[in-house]
């Protein structure tokens, strides 16, 4: 299906493939910059970085490069293709789709000591495969392990991931998106704390719960070069489809206030409750 079918496609910009999100940032992501996508466990980033690359293979012939630290990527394409219906290896077959897994670069994976790893030699094997595929969207799910190393000095490691960044913003023609896995429980936006400061855009992923129902809400809390307000936005994963934004936080919350006074003016407050815990 032609990508015009779906939204304007405008030259500076790289659609995500979330139709809402391209519409609020005026045709998505700013080409040659690099964004965050931030949760905790399960709440989707590898989903989003995927239709991510999905969407530029399939509608608009921009080969796509996922760089997996942590999981094997024969993993990660059975997964989206068991729980989403994505079929990844045809875009592979078809090098639109490009997997590394970089976990042969660290002795931590080989059951050696921690060491050290270069960001320019990191650098050096993601613009290798740029430069050899025509690489013009890059992923690399999760960013954390590439930090990991004998060093426990946050000033350190800002200069080592700005080094890093430095390094992947001379690819001016490859936007890039990098997730960042939370620890449960805590009140921040990345593993280390200084990834957000580099990135052009943050976006970070969560569970909300009102009213007793529970859902996912997408926070866009930082969009640099970009004429949009932070704000939070409902949003579900669909198969075959992937993520969807449903309504603002704001109208969604609404919605569920004008349920609940329904529910509870006719049936009562214990009927009220009892559906919300099935949902």
């Amino acid at each position: 299906m032609a990508a015009d079918q779906y939204y304007q496609y405008y030259e500076e910009r790289t659609p995500t493939g979330i139709w809402y999100i391209d519409q609020l940032l005026g045709g998505g992501f700013k080409r040659g910059e690099i964004y965050l996508i931030a949760g905790e466990a399960g709440q989707g980033k590898t989903i989003f970085s995927l239709q991510f690359l999905k969407t530029g293979a399939e509608l608009y012939d921009e080969p796509g490069l996922y760089i997996t630290v942590d999981e094997p990527s024969e993993d990660v394409k059975r997964g989206v293709k068991s729980s989403l219906g994505w079929d990844l290896d045809a875009f592979e077959e078809q090098q639109k789709l490009i997997f590394v897994d970089l976990r042969t670069h660290f002795k931590a994976y080989s059951q050696s000591e921690k060491v050290v790893a270069d960001p320019r030699e990191i650098a050096k094997v993601i613009t290798d495969n740029v430069k050899k595929f025509g690489i013009r969207r890059l992923v690399v799910d999760p960013i954390a392990p590439l930090l990991i190393t004998s060093h426990t000095d946050v000033l350190w490691v800002r200069e080592y991931m700005r080094e890093l960044v430095f390094q992947l913003r001379k690819l001016k023609d490859v936007t890039t998106v990098m997730t960042s896995e939370i620890p449960t429980g805590e009140n921040k936006i990345s593993r280390f704390g200084v990834e957000e400061y580099l990135a052009s855009g943050v976006i970070k992923l969560e569970l909300q719960e009102y009213r007793g129902f529970v859902f996912r809400v997408m926070f866009i809390r930082k969009m640099r070069w970009t004429a949009v307000r932070p704000q939070k936005l409902v949003f579900e994963i669909y198969p075959q489809y992937g993520i969807y934004v449903i309504d603002r936080l704001e109208n969604f919350m609404k919605s569920i206030d004008r349920f609940y006074l329904d529910v509870t003016q006719q049936y009562g407050q214990q009927e009220y409750q009892q559906y919300a815990l099935a949902k």
